[in-house]
């Protein structure tokens, strides 16, 4: 696979963003157009808790719980950290600043450009789904993840 030429950035929060503020930020960064796909990247939080006296039962956390994003409800399972982004091409980064601006206000945060998602398959991708047609997908893998990807079906 030829390796893409799309432009990435990278949010960095000063904090861990809130569920109401993930899905804040999440809903103005997708009303823009020119977005392939994202990535939050940060600490999962699990259903059950892994160990300590309260092992095996239920976490309840208020980070963990179902955010709605363009329409659609997706399960929050981790606190985001950092928002991957890759563009179709770099004219929505300032649209996306001011997002970023609008939403971050009580903190600060970083906008970075670089290269940050892989953008070809890896032994894991092809580990995890075998032979993938849609590329969207290709270096999101989770390896102890149980379930696929979420893809929203938004602005192009």
């Amino acid at each position: 696979m030829a390796e893409t030429s799309y432009p990435q950035i990278r949010i960095v929060p000063a904090r861990f963003l809130t569920p109401d503020t993930a899905e804040a930020l999440l809903n103005e960064i997708l009303s823009k157009t020119g977005i392939r796909r994202i990535v939050l990247n940060g600490p999962r939080v699990p259903e059950i808790v892994p160990y300590g006296p309260a092992r095996g039962t239920p976490n309840v956390v208020p980070q963990r719980r179902e955010i709605v994003v363009e329409g659609e409800t997706i399960k929050l399972q981790v606190q985001v950290g950092t928002v991957l982004i890759e563009l179709e091409d770099a004219a929505p980064i300032p649209e996306i600043r001011k997002a970023c601006e609008t939403v971050l206000t009580n903190f600060p945060f970083t906008l970075q450009e670089g290269r940050f998602m892989r953008s070809s398959m890896t032994m894991t991708d092809y580990a995890k789904y075998g032979v993938v047609e849609d590329d969207r997908i290709l270096g999101m893998v989770d390896p102890k993840s149980k379930t696929r990807p979420v893809i929203l079906q938004g602005n192009r």
